[in-house]
């Protein structure tokens, strides 16, 4: 008679992680520090909640991931819809699903493939969540396409830490692709750099000459600019373009199409009219597939400690060929959302409160679209409420002396961020 293979001696529960379980049975040589064997940290790995954000190409690959390495608490956050576009890299859906939510039918398909994984998806927009929500989970991980809500997490995560109690601390994985290029990192909240420390690094958005895109266009992307940049506030000059808008993008895409039309241009598409509004890359599946297997193996690394997690930053390069590297971001003192000394500028006293907000529109490292100013004292201008943007506005046209003090401290608020920015302010 036979005699029973390992794999068939084990229960069914252990069966199905046989293979995650070869690096939790027993120490090995790349081990982190506090790695103990056996049952407990099994037990670990399967009971912690596990945040994904973002269920699309990235989300998809990750939540498959994720759940084949032995998470099975994993919740799953989305704003979008399901479009026919997706279909051909985001594998989780089909074309019955089109139109509906992406974290619902992403979380339904997994619990129905992987026995014994829960999935909570939730239909909305990160915005929606408070403090107290994410506060819940053990390790977050970031499937975004947006820079804006990439800016929006790591600055609610890291200010959410309290160093007194490390319960608060919530390590970030971060995953990103353009085309053939892709990234992996981990942010530790003040330990590591964060999202914010590396905002220079990021690939500068495509732009089109405005004399081109008025009177002689020659690509579809030229329509598509037409229509936003131009049309839209001329149609809808008190109404901001909300590119996740499914009515915005088809209105917009309705314009282009009559402008291509007229010039004999061809390819403008939703998914293209939705790509130039988000100055979105399209995306390739295998790089998807790459990225979100490095964020599933750190998750993994950090919430066993069976081996070392990188540190910090990994770089993937496919287009000729395979190449990754990873190094080690240097986290920025005066960063806005995670270091320790306000951010120092230098003007002339003789500059005005317009010179001061122009300078932080033009400073690549911090990326502001509407900032406000106050000193501890009083308001200096107020994007909003109007009433208070219009008691402000003359300040605009004032020199800096006589608005503020040479070192004054001054808080900047602005729609990209959860949290407030300070400035200390040197007279040259």
């Amino acid at each position: 008679m036979a005699l029973p293979t390992v794999t068939q001696s084990l229960p069914d529960a252990d069966r199905r992680w046989r293979d995650i379980y070869r690096y939790l049975d027993r120490p090995g040589p790349f081990m982190a520090e506090g790695f103990e064997a056996g049952a407990a940290v099994k037990e670990f790995l399967h009971s912690i909640k596990i945040l994904v954000v973002g269920a699309g190409g990235l989300g998809c690959e990750l939540l498959k991931d994720l759940a084949l390495t032995g998470f099975t608490d994993i919740h799953v956050i989305d704003m979008d819809t399901i479009d026919v576009s997706n279909l051909n890299r985001q594998f989780l859906f089909r074309a019955s699903d089109v139109g509906k939510a992406k974290a619902e039918v992403a979380a339904s398909f997994i619990m129905r493939r992987i026995p014994g994984v829960k999935i909570t998806p939730y239909f909305g927009k990160i915005q929606d969540k408070d403090e107290e929500y994410y506060n819940q989970f053990t390790i977050i991980i970031c499937g975004l396409d947006s820079v804006e809500a990439r800016r929006w997490m790591n600055a609610t995560i890291i200010n959410m830490y309290d160093e007194d109690d490390p319960e608060t601390l919530k390590p970030i994985i971060d995953g990103g692709t353009e085309g053939f290029k892709g990234q992996s990192r981990i942010i530790l909240p003040h330990m590591t750099a964060c999202y914010e420390c590396s905002l220079d690094m990021q690939t500068k958005p495509t732009t089109y000459p405005m004399c081109t895109i008025a009177n002689t266009p020659r690509l579809p992307e030229h329509c598509i600019e037409w229509a936003s940049v131009l049309e839209w506030p001329r149609e809808f000059p008190d109404k901001k373009l909300d590119g996740d808008d499914p009515e915005h993008i088809k209105w917009l895409l309705d314009r282009a199409s009559t402008r291509a039309r007229h010039y004999d241009i061809t390819g403008v598409t939703y998914s293209l009219t939705q790509g130039v509004v988000k100055n979105i890359i399209p995306a390739i599946a295998s790089t998807n597939a790459i990225v979100a297997a490095s964020c599933a193996t750190e998750a993994f690394k950090i919430a066993t400690n069976c081996a070392t997690p990188m540190n910090n930053y990994m770089m993937y390069v496919g287009d000729q060929g395979v190449y990754t590297y990873t190094f080690e971001l240097q986290k920025k003192e005066d960063c806005p959302v995670c270091g320790a000394v306000a951010i120092k500028i230098q003007v002339s006293p003789s500059a005005t409160l317009q010179d001061l907000i122009d300078l932080l529109l033009d400073r690549k490292d911090i990326q502001l679209k509407k900032p406000s100013l106050r000193t501890s004292a009083t308001s200096l201008y107020m994007q909003a409420p109007r009433a208070l943007q219009e008691a402000t506005r003359p300040n605009l046209s004032k020199c800096l002396s006589e608005l503020i003090r040479d070192g004054e401290e001054v808080t900047v608020t602005d729609e990209s961020l959860p949290i407030s920015i300070q400035i200390t302010v040197r007279f040259e």
